[in-house]
């Protein structure tokens, strides 16, 4: 399920030298770039300097520092704007994503109930000790997010919520019981990946009871997308900007053809 971004034919983009493709601000490829940061310094003239050194070894060309100010006694936060010198060659870039047709509400529904004949059931939780259900509630609870319905309001689906904090045995143990069809699994906290550890015992504790290919495992969070998904063993990643009619739509879609190979 892999697609690259390229340009489309007529588009602006398709004019333009994407060999050497640099940030765009007052004019095309002229690198500008604004970026913040913290330093473990008090504010002063001296941290400033430092602030614009480490500015240019980033690859910025004459930056300026237009905004700085004291974090407590002893951090600094930085504001710095400046030309990036560097570039890329955006032709040679290929992403790995869900590439599914996204359907309404109704679609799915519909899907469902032609293609399977009962409800499709859904579990999900954030595990571990990421006490964050933001994400989780997004895609399971009815009232959804950003205008797009939760898995609860879908007629045929059966969603069950089991909000956060939980242990990773007691999900396979709960997901067992319900007879899922597909765990969710929401990782918010991710300070030196302990979303990649938790994620990781997870799949090792399904590998271990023969559970893995009984489920469709899908992760999502801030740090979450489809390639570090399938590195890790799970079927599919939802990150930023993606909502339930994305997920219902994967999910239809997979298990559909998960049942014609069957």
């Amino acid at each position: 399920m892999s697609k690259a971004n390229s340009p489309k034919k007529g588009d602006l983009a398709s004019s333009l030298d994407l060999t050497r493709l640099k940030p765009y601000g007052d004019t095309m490829n002229d690198g500008k770039v604004q970026l913040s940061f913290t330093l473990p310094v008090p504010d002063s003239e001296v941290a400033v300097e430092a602030a614009k050194q480490l500015a240019m070894k980033m690859g910025l060309v004459e930056p300026m520092v237009t905004h700085h100010a004291p974090l407590g006694k002893s951090f600094s936060f930085f504001i710095v704007y400046g030309s990036l010198s560097h570039d890329i060659d955006y032709t040679q870039l290929h992403v790995d994503s869900v590439d599914v047709d996204v359907m309404t509400m109704e679609e799915t529904d519909l899907f469902i109930q032609q293609n399977f004949g009962r409800k499709i059931r859904v579990i999900g939780a954030s595990t571990g000790t990421d006490a964050h259900t933001v994400g989780i509630d997004a895609i399971l609870n009815m009232k959804g997010y950003g205008g797009h319905y939760g898995l609860e309001r879908y007629k045929m689906i059966e969603a069950l919520n089991l909000g956060s904090q939980v242990n990773n045995e007691d999900f396979i143990r709960k997901a067992v019981d319900f007879n899922a069809d597909v765990l969710l699994v929401s990782q918010t906290v991710t300070q030196k990946n302990i979303h990649i550890q938790n994620l990781t015992e997870l799949i090792e504790l399904l590998e271990a009871e023969h559970l893995r290919k009984r489920f469709l495992l899908i992760i999502g969070g801030p740090r979450i997308n489809h390639e570090l998904a399938k590195e890790l063993g799970c079927d599919a990643g939802f990150g930023p900007g993606k909502y339930a009619d994305d997920v219902a739509s994967f999910i239809c879609e997979e298990l559909a053809a998960r049942k014609q190979q069957n």
